[in-house]
């Protein structure tokens, strides 16, 4: 099977305080071979790019809603007026929360959506397959 990737370079901005950002470039990735995650790189000044991955379920949702719970929590606002969504991220490290441009992330999720539908990930997995090949033995 084909696998697919769809990437996106995007600059987010890391919410320091209210009314106070700092821009933090990224790299949004799907890949059809991993169907239920997104992975996203945020390119910071350190030395090793911070790497975050979870549902692509919660993002598609949080472009809509508030959602999630734990580490990773998403929510559509309003920040300068233009259309955004928060992302909450959580880790023993520290919290962070960052604010993605609404548009550009719904286009992105589109196109991942265009490579593997929702509902049709589970066969993108290979699992029937792989379990028919052990059962075989």
């Amino acid at each position: 099977m084909r696998h697919t990737v769809v990437e996106r370079e995007l600059e987010l901005r890391l919410v320091v305080s209210p009314g106070r950002s700092v821009p933090v470039p990224a790299r949004l990735v799907y890949r059809s071979d991993d169907p239920y995650a997104v992975h996203v790189t945020f390119h910071t000044d350190s030395e090793h790019p911070v790497r975050w991955t979870f549902a692509r379920d919660l993002l598609v949702e949080g472009v809509f809603r508030p959602c999630g719970s734990g580490d990773v929590r998403a929510w559509p606002a309003r920040a300068d007026g233009r259309a955004v969504v928060l992302l909450a991220l959580s880790s023993p490290a520290g919290e962070a929360l960052l604010r993605a441009p609404a548009p550009q992330v719904s286009a992105w999720l589109e196109r991942t959506l265009r490579v593997v539908p929702p509902g049709t990930e589970a066969a993108r997995l290979g699992i029937d397959g792989a379990l028919d090949e052990l059962l075989a033995r």
